[in-house]
């Protein structure tokens, strides 16, 4: 069985910083793309970041310049260092990342997500 673990959430004061973890395990042959993902509430799930297995990354318009998404292929880890943050990046963060193991092709993978709040 795999999952996806994440930590690293909590309450921030707004202009202050978080890093969010987000460790694979499992049976695992590889990982293709990983990503960071919000919802808000009364709000849909949205994109955060993502990024490849040979790191280029992507990031949504709300968060670029303030957060940065990394990587550490060795310990199956995906990061999210965010600075700067706002009332509005109050959210569940969820972690995914698309796995290849026992099965064919790569399979769709979530975490049980964390909360943050940015609140004074």
């Amino acid at each position: 069985q795999v999952q996806l673990v994440e930590s690293g959430g909590g309450l921030v004061q707004p202009g202050g910083s978080l890093r969010l973890s987000c460790a694979a395990s499992g049976s695992i042959f590889s990982i293709n793309a990983m990503g960071w993902y919000r919802q808000a509430p009364g709000k849909q799930r949205e994109l955060v970041a993502t990024i490849t297995s040979g790191g280029s990354t992507n990031y949504a318009d709300s968060v670029k310049g303030r957060f940065a998404i990394s990587r550490d292929n060795t310990k199956r880890t995906v990061y999210l260092q965010m600075n700067s943050l706002k009332p509005e990046d109050t959210a569940v963060y969820y972690c995914n990342a698309d796995i290849a193991g026992n099965w064919d092709g790569y399979l769709e993978v979530w975490g049980q997500g964390t909360l943050v709040t940015v609140s004074s």
